[in-house]
């Protein structure tokens, strides 16, 4: 008498399916999500800062950001060091100060009183429009070793400020800061 075979088992091809389906969720709810507590994290070098927009591409859809420095006690009295600033969102929108007023070489009018021990300065900062700000970096040149407590980053769509803290000097022509963007961590780390 011939043996009969079983029916191929289907339900092999439907496991292996919710496995795929469950390895790509998996890998994309890996990537890091942004702290709260922006005081937990410490300050990094810069990887790859982004491309600052063209002129062109700002006249078409420009946002201004209002940005408050509060620079450490800690800091020189007074400083003439060259202050420049980049921050952006995770859909890579950034904005970009090469200069900020009251730095050296400056092309805006300087404050006599910009950056100096315990002070706190506000700049208006035109750029291209975002959703909200998640990386922010800073970066100095020349002797004073000038030091910020921490950067606040005030959206036009919002009321809450983005704010990063640092209390510690910076390093000289280095851009240094912070990156809480999940995306642009996700895809730093890839590269």
């Amino acid at each position: 008498m011939a043996r009969r075979r079983p029916p191929p088992q289907r339900h092999h091809h439907l496991v292996l399916l919710a496995l795929a389906a469950f390895s790509c969720l998996a890998s994309g709810t890996a990537t890091p999500t942004p702290t709260t507590s922006s005081q937990s994290q410490q300050p990094q070098p810069a990887g790859t800062l982004l491309q600052p927009a063209l002129a062109a591409d700002l006249a078409a859809r420009t946002c201004w950001y209002t940005v408050q420095i509060k620079t450490s006690c800690a800091s020189p009295r007074r400083t003439s060091d060259a202050v420049s600033l980049a921050f952006g969102d995770a859909y890579r929108n950034e904005v970009y100060a090469a200069r900020l007023a009251g730095s050296s070489s400056s092309p805006q009018p300087s404050s006599s009183a910009a950056f100096e021990r315990c002070a706190t300065d506000t700049f208006r900062v035109g750029g291209p429009c975002g959703y909200g700000v998640c990386y922010l970096y800073l970066r100095r040149s020349g002797r004073d070793g000038w030091t910020p407590q921490w950067v606040r980053v005030y959206e036009p769509t919002s009321d809450t400020p983005s704010t990063f803290y640092y209390g510690d000097p910076l390093p000289n022509a280095v851009w240094y800061g912070f990156n809480r963007c999940p995306r642009l961590a996700a895809s730093a780390a890839a590269q």
